[in-house]
């Protein structure tokens, strides 16, 4: 029996939402942290549950899914903390000024309001961060939105387990119906970010599938945003004053990251810039021989990454320095690449496609021209490292503006796996890596999911609290130009 979910489910889903966002939108920021609190305690309650339901159908470690259990509740507490702080509303006011000498100005009072009613298309390689009760979730409920979320297909038990956890615990904190729901389906999938009462959409995902739902998306009647992390290469350049002076830490670091998980992780490094004819490349040769093999999370990743090697593997100028492979059962053990630079920029296209999987590719640079020359071939990207020493001067040349100009975080002697749950991280960058480049961890998550309103010459009565003289919330507000967390006194 199917478990898709039916047209007239989802518009019950849908008419549900729609109903239950006024007054989620409503509700002051005390009852929505309740909400954020009961389903970070829901989902950490069952803890143990998840972890062995997503053990099964993932082939995940324990430990990394203990670890992301944790993570996703910590990310809902965080943003019931951005809503005990306010001032992710970003007030505006303009107090009138009949001698302005462009003439009298109005009163006009400016702030973000929930946009509505929101759909979030799950990953396949976080099956709880980046999942049902993830960051997107986490972000929309705080903003004032309800969520309908599809479910992945590579780990359905655990999605619904998990759906049934955050509807018991909105139903306990007292949240209305509507605020949270389930759908499966690649049907529903598509039928979700056509609807007229979704007004906008979050994805991580492939390039394919993502770039697929953002068309939709875009070519509606009324066009919504659609948050898209789609494909990201996450290159990691090392100077050679940092390959000289630390070459062993950088070959450990560089093999833990790109192997992490498998290479299932959309922050892998795919790209290693190193000094041609460096030791370095040995190094990090030796070390890729030593992992081991793991299991890749289900058959349609594993045929995309045996694809994507293959088509590597047939670039002109790549040679095969760790044939890795894919063997039976979902097996993949570590690949490693190598490319000259003049090859890498006669064949840029190919060689900045992801290969979402345990493989990696190290261009051999000749020198600092030809290592910007291959900078600027990046498409955008959701990271760019930089491997230097306290010596080297690395804006002497524009690299750094460059890398700016190409990703959403740039990194300075570490690795781009592991992105923080904190209130300035940033994780999305140009397209590939993001159809919009907002971030979708983090604080400013919370954005996606509002839009501005003005209110003009509006009475007193019909100010929101974060926009009234007597400022009750105690925001900071910029006030005729001037930030200030003072009430307004005439």
């Amino acid at each position: 029996m199917s478990s898709d979910t039916g047209p007239a489910r989802l518009d019950e889903l849908l008419t549900a939402a729609v109903s239950a966002f006024p007054v989620i939108a409503a509700a002051d920021a005390t009852e929505r942290m309740a909400w954020l609190h009961a389903v970070a305690s829901g989902v950490a309650a069952g803890a143990d549950e998840l972890v062995r339901l997503a053990a099964e159908e993932t082939h995940l470690p324990l430990g990394r899914l203990q670890g992301e259990v944790q993570r996703t509740s910590v990310q809902l507490e965080l943003f019931a903390e951005v809503l005990q702080e306010g001032n992710y509303v970003d007030a505006i006011i303009d107090l009138p000024d009949p001698s302005s000498v462009l003439g009298p100005k109005p009163d006009v009072r400016r702030m973000l309001v929930p946009i509505g009613p929101v759909g979030v298309y799950a990953a396949s390689n976080f099956p709880f961060a980046f999942s049902v009760a993830g960051n997107d979730t986490a972000s929309a409920l705080a903003a004032g939105c309800p969520v309908i979320l599809k479910a992945h297909p590579g780990h359905p038990e655990t999605s619904r387990r998990t759906a049934e956890l955050v509807l018991d615990a909105l139903r306990g904190s007292g949240a209305p119906k509507g605020s949270f729901a389930l759908v499966e389906g690649m049907d529903a999938g598509i039928a979700l970010v056509q609807d007229e009462r979704i007004a906008a959409a979050g994805f991580t995902g492939s390039v394919n599938g993502g770039r697929a739902l953002f068309n939709l998306a875009t070519q509606r009647r009324n066009p919504i945003r659609f948050f898209g992390e789609l494909g990201s290469i996450n290159p990691v350049i090392v100077t050679p004053g940092a390959a000289d002076e630390r070459s062993a830490s950088i070959a450990d670091g560089f093999v833990a990251s790109f192997t992490l998980g498998l290479g299932q992780f959309c922050t892998k490094p795919g790209l290693l810039f190193v000094p041609a004819g460096h030791r370095l490349v040995d190094e990090i040769v030796e070390r890729t021989q030593e992992v081991s093999p793991g299991k890749l999370l289900y058959d349609k990743i594993a045929g995309g990454y045996e694809s994507s090697l293959r088509d590597l593997q047939r670039v002109p100028g790549v040679r095969v320095l760790v044939d890795g492979g894919l063997g039976d059962g979902l097996f993949a053990a570590p690949s490693l690449l190598s490319v000259s630079g003049a090859h890498f920029l006669g064949s840029a296209e190919q060689l900045l496609t992801e290969c979402f999987g345990p493989t990696s590719v190290l261009v051999e640079y000749s020198g600092e021209q030809e290592l910007l020359a291959a900078v600027q071939a990046f498409h955008g990207t959701l990271t760019t490292t930089i491997h230097s020493t306290d010596m080297e001067n690395m804006d002497q040349a524009g690299l750094v503006p460059l890398l700016i100009r190409r990703s959403g975080r740039v990194i300075w002697n570490g690795w781009p796996t592991g992105v923080a749950v904190t209130w300035a991280m940033n994780h999305g960058g140009p397209y590939p890596a993001t159809t919009l480049d907002y971030t979708s961890v983090g604080a400013t998550a919370i954005h996606r999911w509002l839009r501005p309103v003005s209110f003009q010459s509006a009475p007193a009565a019909v100010l929101p609290a974060a926009l009234s003289d007597e400022n009750p919330l105690r925001l900071v507000r910029r006030v005729n130009g001037t930030l200030t967390s003072e009430p307004i006194r005439r």
